[in-house]
C-alpha cells in the first residue's frame, strides 16, 4: 500500500509539472539520491528505480546495476543513465556532484551532447554545476512532423524525455530540472559532420559545442546524417526551426558534403545549392533570426607534399559568394580544418577521425577507416573552430562563451593525447549516412 501511495504521489507531482498553470507554483523537478536522503524537498531516491513512462523518471538502459548508494549520493565505476519524462522545451539542469569518495564526473545530455567535462571532486566535497538542455520531439504546429530517420527514432534526441549520461567515476547527490521559458536559442542545420552522433566512435562538432557556452543560451541541433539543404528542407526541419524561432535567435547553416552528390540540370554549387542557401537566409531573417553560414569541414585527403587536397569543389566558394552578396556572417571552417589537418600531418590527423583497427569495439570484424567522419577528439577540435569564429565575428553571443575558453588557432591544434573524456557505452560501428 505504501508503494502504491508513493507511486501515486510521484505521478501527481509530474502531472502538476506538466500543467502550465501549476508551473507558477512548482517550477522544478528535483531528485535527491542516497540511502539516508529524505524527501523534504523534491523526490528522494534511496534505491535503484528503473525508468518507465508510467513513473516518469528513473535509471535508464538497465544501468541501475552499476550504482552504489552512499548515505547522501550515488556513485559508480561505470556509466549510468537517468531519464525524466518531459515535454518539449529548454531546461536548466543543476547537478550537485561529489560525495564520500573522490570522483571525476562527465555528463552528456540526450544523444551524447557534452555538458560537463571531467569535473573533479575530492572526498566529502560538493560542487554545483548547471547547464541548459534543449528537449524536442518531431511534432510541431498541430499535426506537422519532421521526417525522422530510423536511427533518430531509436536515439535519445527526439523522444519524450530528458536523458543524462554520467561517465567516468561519477558521484552525484542531486539533479534539479527547471523549465526555461525565454532564452536565446542557437539552432543548427547540417549533416553528419554537425549532428549529435548518438553512438561511439562517431562524433560531430554540434554535440561538443554546448560545452563551451554559458547557461544564457540554448543549442538546438537539428542536423542529421546524410542530409543536404534540399532534404533538410523537404523533411520539414527548417519549417520547425522557423516555427520555434524568436527574434534574435541564430541559425547556423553548414552543408556541402551531400549537396555535392546532386547531379543534373540546375544542380551543383551555383544552382540549387546557392538558391537554397539564399532561401534559408531570407526565411531566417523574415522571422527576425540571425543566419550564419559555415563552410563544410574538409575531408582528410593528403597530397604527396603534405598539403591537403580540396574535396568540395566550388561549394565553399559558392557559400562565400552568398555570404558576401547577402551580407551574411561566415565562419570558414573549410579553411580552418584544412590548416588543422596540415598542422597534424597525414598520420597524426587520423586520430581526429574514425580510424580504428579490427576488434577495437564489440562485433567489429573489420578495421574502420573514415576520412570524413570524426571521432570525439576531432569533433571537439572543430567545435573550437566554430567558437573561435563567433569570437572573430564579434557576435553578441560572444559574451556567452565561457570565460575559461581560450582562443583557438587551427594552425596550432590540440594533441590527441590531451583528449581524456571517457567514451559512452553506446556503440555502433556502422558508418553514418553521408560522406
Amino acid at each position: 500500500m505504501k508503494h502504491l501511495k508513493k507511486s501515486f504521489l510521484s505521478l501527481l507531482a509530474i502531472s502538476l509539472f506538466f500543467n502550465a498553470n501549476a508551473q507558477k507554483k512548482q517550477t522544478a523537478l528535483e531528485f535527491n539520491f542516497g540511502e539516508k536522503v529524505k524527501s523534504n524537498s523534491g523526490t528522494a531516491i534511496n534505491k535503484a528505480v528503473e525508468y518507465s513512462d508510467a513513473l516518469g523518471y528513473g535509471f535508464d538502459f538497465q544501468s541501475d546495476k552499476n550504482l552504489t548508494f552512499d548515505k547522501k549520493s550515488i556513485s559508480a565505476q561505470s556509466p549510468f543513465y537517468f531519464s525524466v519524462k518531459l515535454p518539449e522545451g529548454n531546461y536548466s539542469v543543476e547537478v550537485v556532484l561529489g560525495g564520500d569518495s573522490k570522483a571525476v564526473t562527465t555528463v552528456n545530455a540526450e544523444s551524447r551532447r557534452l555538458m560537463l567535462r571531467e569535473i573533479k571532486t575530492v572526498e566529502k566535497e560538493s560542487k554545483t554545476e548547471r547547464f541548459i538542455v534543449n528537449v524536442r520531439t518531431g511534432e510541431f504546429d498541430g499535426n506537422k512532423k519532421i521526417g525522422l530517420k530510423p536511427t533518430e527514432i531509436s536515439g535519445l534526441n527526439w523522444d519524450n524525455k530528458l536523458t543524462l549520461e554520467f561517465l567516468g567515476t561519477p558521484n552525484v547527490q542531486s539533479i534539479k530540472i527547471t523549465p526555461v521559458s525565454k532564452i536565446k536559442t542557437l539552432f543548427i542545420a547540417g549533416d553528419s559532420t554537425v549532428t549529435d552522433q548518438g553512438s561511439e566512435p562517431w562524433g560531430s562538432w554540434g554535440q561538443f559545442f554546448p560545452n563551451y557556452l554559458t547557461t544564457d543560451v540554448s543549442v538546438a541541433n537539428y542536423a542529421c546524417s546524410g542530409l543536404a539543404l534540399s532534404s533538410f528542407k523537404s523533411g520539414k526541419r527548417l519549417d520547425k526551426i522557423l516555427h520555434l524561432m524568436q527574434p534574435g535567435d541564430y541559425l547556423f547553416i553548414e552543408f556541402g558534403h551531400n549537396d555535392e552528390k546532386a547531379k543534373g540540370e540546375g544542380k551543383g554549387a551555383w544552382g540549387q545549392y546557392t538558391a537554397l542557401l539564399k532561401e534559408f537566409v531570407s526565411r531566417t531573417r523574415e522571422k527576425g533570426g540571425i543566419p550564419v553560414l559555415i563552410t563544410p569541414t574538409q575531408r582528410r585527403r593528403f597530397n604527396a607534399d603534405g598539403t591537403l587536397e580540396p574535396t568540395h569543389g566550388e561549394f565553399p566558394d559558392a557559400m562565400r559568394k552568398v555570404a558576401a552578396e547577402m551580407k551574411v556572417p561566415l565562419i570558414d571552417v573549410t579553411n580552418m580544418t584544412t590548416a588543422m589537418y596540415e598542422s597534424w600531418g597525414d598520420e597524426l590527423s587520423k586520430k581526429a577521425f574514425v580510424f580504428y583497427p579490427a576488434n577495437t569495439f564489440p562485433n567489429q570484424e573489420k578495421a574502420l577507416a573514415d576520412n570524413t567522419h570524426f571521432c570525439s577528439f576531432g569533433a571537439n577540435e572543430v567545435a573550437k573552430c566554430v567558437v573561435q569564429g563567433i569570437r572573430d565575428l564579434n557576435f553578441d553571443i560572444a559574451k556567452n562563451i565561457k570565460i575559461t575558453v581560450a582562443n583557438y588557432d587551427p594552425k596550432k591544434p590540440s594533441q590527441p593525447s590531451e583528449w581524456t573524456v571517457p567514451a559512452s557505452v553506446r556503440i555502433e560501428t556502422t558508418k553514418p549516412d553521408g560522406n
